[in-house]
């Protein structure tokens, strides 16, 4: 493709968009697929707001709604953005987004004040949507949505057979394991969908953050056992825990998520939200008994 971007990388017809240091976060590692026809843009990032898109583009994609994802967006005014139908409630206002992540009230306003000012958040008013398997012509190359939710509802990879490339969005491959904390987020879901993921059929893989592209089926299909391991990791490490009775207080202040020198106003949220979100599953499993109120333990 020959697009001026620094760190690029071409795969035939797509160009991965690299985002500083590889996509860390706020920044991520947008796609850009160009076909006879179209030029597609996949997840526009923070990196593309402050550098511009490299090339003329149709019409863009989202892998979900998050911040992160689009604020690239204020480069293409007038450009339409496609999204899954489940996640298109974040593109419509600042509320419909903030309903997505259901945030704690004091936690939020502060959230919500730095979309617009660092991510630079507008409501689209050209969007349209797509589900499952939808197939996006751009003339002698395709790109086909796989809904892959657990992340957001409509959380989705994107399959570009003659690249064979796979952009697998917020499945990032990462240590930190897969984020499922949100409102809109499920781990059952999460868990199916990287199930779903070992069936990919390509060569190439790319995440939006830290870990960029990993080329190699045999790699990817090890690093996503890894990834989830990470849930299966955590649950060990809860029930360890839990071999005296433990509150949902004492699970969120042992850190099942987040390193102890991690300090954000998200952790309590984010470790309470972890922490129901297992109790309840290992309740039904059998693994743990509640013994009073608010108590649970190991069987």
């Amino acid at each position: 493709m020959n697009i001026n971007w620094p760190d690029a990388l071409e795969l035939g017809p797509v160009t991965v968009l690299t985002g500083l240091e590889k996509g860390k976060y706020p920044h991520g590692n947008s796609v850009l697929v160009k076909g006879t026809n179209q030029n597609v843009l996949i997840d526009p990032s923070l990196t593309v707001a402050h550098r511009g898109v490299p090339i003329p583009v149709d019409q863009v994609l989202l892998s979900h709604v998050h911040e992160d994802h689009i604020p690239g967006m204020s480069q293409l005014q007038g450009i339409p953005v496609s999204c899954h139908e489940d996640d298109a409630v974040g593109l419509t206002s600042i509320d419909g987004l903030m309903s997505m992540y259901g945030l704690p009230q004091s936690v939020e306003q502060e959230f919500r004040q730095e979309v617009v000012t660092d991510f630079f958040y507008q409501p689209q008013s050209d969007v349209s949507t797509f589900s499952d398997n939808a197939i996006f012509d751009l003339g002698g190359v395709e790109i086909q949505a796989i809904h892959t939710p657990g992340h957001t509802q409509g959380h989705c990879a994107f399959l570009i057979p003659q690249a064979r490339t796979v952009f697998l969005g917020d499945i990032e491959l990462s240590g930190f394991g897969p984020y499922y904390f949100d409102a809109h987020s499920s781990l059952d879901s999460f868990e199916r969908s990287i199930s779903l993921c070992r069936s990919l059929d390509a060569d190439h893989f790319v995440t939006f953050h830290h870990k960029w592209v990993i080329s190699g089926r045999d790699l990817f299909l090890q690093m996503l056992d890894d990834f989830a391991k990470v849930i299966s990791n955590r649950e060990a490490e809860m029930l360890e825990f839990m071999t005296e009775p433990k509150t949902v207080d004492d699970c969120v202040a042992r850190r099942f998520v987040y390193r102890p020198s991690v300090d954000m106003n998200l952790v309590d949220h984010v470790e309470t939200r972890s922490a129901l979100i297992h109790i309840n599953r290992m309740l039904k499993q059998g693994r743990i008994a509640k013994v009073r109120e608010d108590t649970y333990q190991a069987v």
